[in-house]
């Protein structure tokens, strides 16, 4: 018999859902995602650390689980709602299906609520922690709980712990991947682009960075408040003196803009899914991206060298700088994005010119 578990926001509210994937009970920050594909990498993104996952598009797990399109090798996230989930995927990649998935890598599942009655709740009262739980004798104590919740050490947990080095074409330009928490497809698009790359933890210092003699660095997506990494932003401050080309991805946008001197908010409920509209204010060309981030950098507060590039066209929120005191760009979306859209690819072609153009 189907076990029922609920779902207690921190409002207050409850849903009552049945569960897949693994058994338990998980306290975390509710929000959703907009992606009508994609879940593998959305399952795969280590942006989503501490997080319960709501998909707002209604069926998930349709074509299986896919390897080659993860984003990482582990699961971040706490827990994954969902409509309604496919017991059998069809997909001539697929090695397995969604709910085995989850039990392997221990995320709890809960499916047959209203995701869109869920998702309305979040949108109007804002991003609230939740916990899943199999009992509602004491609700007090469970909304306790779920208010003492928070996200730390985020960067620290996801990033890599070790340098490694993927090679590209010979004669290729050397990148330095800071890692704090990045996707694969970010090595992936450098690769592609004969990049050598060489990926190193969040706690590298920058003095350790240049030693490499890197034509570019990289500054990777990752979870969190991105004003909790103080140690990370001073070394950022100092990278941006090297006069090293950079390019900064979602939390690497940000800490960029802390590092000089900008401030950063968080959103009512963030930006998450493959169809956010970005405005490019040089062109005024409109471009489809993929985002995944709860924090933006607040337009008002940058610094006189730093040019607001990009502009949300929902909200009027920072998406892009470029800087006029270094080599520097950054972008708030995702350029990378995989399963898609592919409109700002491009970006990664502008970051190779900055190093200096096809070798």
């Amino acid at each position: 018999m189907q076990q029922s578990i609920y779902i207690v926001l921190e409002n207050g509210q409850v849903f009552k859902g049945k569960t897949f994937g693994a058994a338990g009970e998980v306290v975390g920050e509710i929000v959703f995602t907009t992606g009508m594909t994609g879940y593998l990498e959305t399952l795969t993104d280590p942006s989503y650390y501490g997080q319960i996952v709501v998909q707002t598009f209604p069926l998930i797990g349709n074509y299986g689980i896919i390897p080659s399109d993860f984003e990482s090798s582990s699961l971040y996230l706490k827990a994954y709602i969902v409509r309604e989930w496919c017991q059998v995927p069809s997909n001539f990649r697929s090695v397995g299906e969604l709910d085995t998935f989850l039990r392997e890598h221990n995320i709890v599942g809960v499916y047959g609520i209203d995701t869109r009655e869920l998702t309305k709740i979040i949108r109007e009262v804002g991003v609230m922690n939740a916990k899943i739980t199999t009992t509602l004798a004491d609700l007090d104590q469970v909304l306790a709980e779920i208010k003492n919740y928070r996200i730390i050490d985020a960067v620290q947990t996801v990033g890599t712990r070790e340098i490694s080095v993927s090679k590209g074409v010979p004669g290729g330009y050397k990148v330095v991947l800071w890692d704090f928490g990045a996707k694969e497809n970010i090595r992936r698009e450098l690769l592609k682009r004969g990049c050598e790359v060489i990926t190193v933890p969040a706690d590298t210092a920058t003095a350790e960075i240049l030693n490499f003699r890197p034509d570019g660095v990289m500054l990777s997506n990752g979870p969190g408040d991105p004003a909790d990494n103080k140690e990370i932003i001073g070394e950022l401050a100092k990278l941006a003196k090297s006069g090293v080309p950079i390019f900064g991805i979602c939390l690497g946008h940000q800490l960029l803009a802390l590092a000089q001197g900008a401030e950063t908010a968080k959103l009512k409920y963030g930006h998450r899914g493959a169809n956010q509209p970005v405005k490019d204010l040089k062109t005024g060309r409109v471009y489809i991206t993929s985002q995944n981030h709860g924090y933006a950098v607040v337009a008002d507060s940058l610094p006189a060298h730093a040019r607001l590039s990009h502009l949300n066209a929902n909200d009027g929120t920072c998406e892009g700088i470029e800087y006029q005191n270094m080599p520097a760009f950054s972008a708030q979306f995702h350029p990378e994005a995989s399963a898609g859209p592919k409109d700002t690819n491009f970006l990664f072609d502008r970051f190779i010119d900055l190093m200096g153009g096809v070798k």
